[in-house]
């Protein structure tokens, strides 16, 4: 009964216009006094949700990514990127996949990738001769790299409500994040000759590539000290995120010398305001997973999934289906939070591994970005690219291909997500 109110109110109060978490909160709020239950339950559980290790990683992180952006840091490796691969044929295509990679293993989020690199992809594509939905979407689709690659935030947030290692997770979404690399780089060279997409006009050299590969380097080593340091044990999600905030600094303000004081405070203020929007939603998605929980719903879950099959990779296509209709209604991280709590338990009896659990769900939420009616992807590069929504939403569907070849891969093939974590963390 309690499940079916506050599914009733967080639907009814989202149609009209309410923000997700706070329809979550408000919706749990409502539940909670309707049935006479504590109303120091809210405070409580909201708290506890926020009292863990792991985010804490979250606010540094995206402290780290201002940093590098600041620094001209992206600046750099767009431009060596661009001198190494850009003279093929869809070039400028292929510098955006492997930027997004590399700027990956210092942001660890779609919308960060979209924000620092997006603009300057898409006005460079319009000036060679790209169609501007080849242009959005490809920007877009490269930026699922980012949240499944280390540092991945949504990954944190999924181990954090899991209740499994965020460094195991973080350390299985390197080989399914060059997985997506190496998809949209053969879609791409696939467009290429069957579009007859432009080279770029860019001149190169190996004298040029060698002092732009110099310039560099000391940022190219940012997300190899990153995955070193998880991979090595040494350091966990907190550790590794307060060392590459240090790094930044070190390389705006030392190396690069671009990072003013300004510039530091103004990165301080977009991380307090970037951090507050998703811990709100954190609390507020905790305390409506609570109620679902305390009703049974987990439990029910399991029992209904298992009814349908014991084969975990039968379990993980259904899954796969639900969370993609989920993720075209709701923001990400709202999603992990309330659905890992209800479907680990029943993947867990089936037998799937709860490493590879999270980098389906995540990769599958990451997909629901791109698609309407809520993917914040094809918002962010409608404004970024000044681009109706409509020929945004036009552009993302070649490119859901690729990703959703590299879903079924990851779903069906365990080892993807689960050997390197294997070999290194045991």
């Amino acid at each position: 009964m309690m499940s079916l109110s506050i599914l009733v109110l967080f639907l009814v109060i989202m149609l009209m216009g309410v923000p997700i978490a706070v329809a979550m909160g408000v919706s749990a709020g409502m539940v909670i006094w309707w049935h006479d239950l504590p109303l120091s339950v809210l405070a409580q559980r909201m708290t506890n949700a926020l009292d863990s290790t792991p985010l804490l990683a979250v606010p540094m992180f995206i402290f780290a990514a201002s940093l590098f952006n600041a620094s001209g840091i992206t600046g750099h490796l767009f431009d060596l990127v661009r001198l190494m691969v850009g003279r093929i044929r869809g070039g400028l295509g292929q510098v955006s996949v492997l930027t997004s990679l590399i700027f990956s293993g210092m942001s660890g989020a779609a919308l960060a990738d979209i924000g620092a690199l997006g603009g300057t992809q898409m006005r460079l594509m319009r000036e060679q001769g790209y169609r501007d939905e080849f242009a959005a979407g490809i920007t877009m689709a490269s930026a699922t790299i980012g949240p499944i690659f280390p540092p991945s935030i949504p990954l944190i947030i999924f181990a954090s409500a899991a209740e499994i290692s965020a460094v195991k997770l973080l350390v299985a979404g390197v080989i399914p994040g060059l997985l997506i690399t190496i998809m949209l780089m053969v879609q791409i060279a696939i467009m290429a000759r069957l579009q007859n997409l432009p080279r770029d006009t860019i001149e190169t050299s190996r004298r040029l590539i060698a002092r732009k590969a110099f310039v560099a380097a000391p940022a190219l080593c940012a997300p190899l000290i990153l995955i070193a340091g998880l991979v090595s044990g040494l350091f966990g999600p907190t550790e590794v995120a307060g060392i590459t905030v240090l790094y930044a600094l070190f390389l705006g303000s030392v190396v690069y010398r671009q990072l003013t004081v300004r510039a530091v405070i103004d990165a301080a203020r977009e991380t307090v305001h970037s951090t507050a929007s998703v811990l709100f939603i954190v609390g507020a998605a905790a305390l409506f997973a609570w109620v679902l929980t305390i009703d049974q719903v987990p439990m029910i879950a399991t029992d209904l999934l298992l009814a349908l099959s014991a084969n975990p990779i039968v379990l993980l296509l259904i899954v796969n289906g639900l969370l993609l209709v989920v993720g075209m209604f709701m923001e990400s991280i709202a999603a992990i939070l309330i659905l890992a709590p209800i479907l680990t338990p029943a993947l867990l009896a089936a037998g799937v591994d709860p490493i590879q659990l999270g980098v389906v769900v995540v990769l599958n939420l990451m997909i629901g970005l791109l698609t309407p009616p809520v993917g914040m992807s094809l918002y962010m590069v409608s404004i970024v690219g000044k681009m109706p929504l409509h020929r945004v939403i036009a552009g993302a569907v070649p490119f859901l291909v690729p990703l959703m070849l590299a879903l079924l891969l990851i779903t069906l093939v365990p080892a993807v997500s689960l050997w390197l974590p294997g070999v290194f963390l045991g």
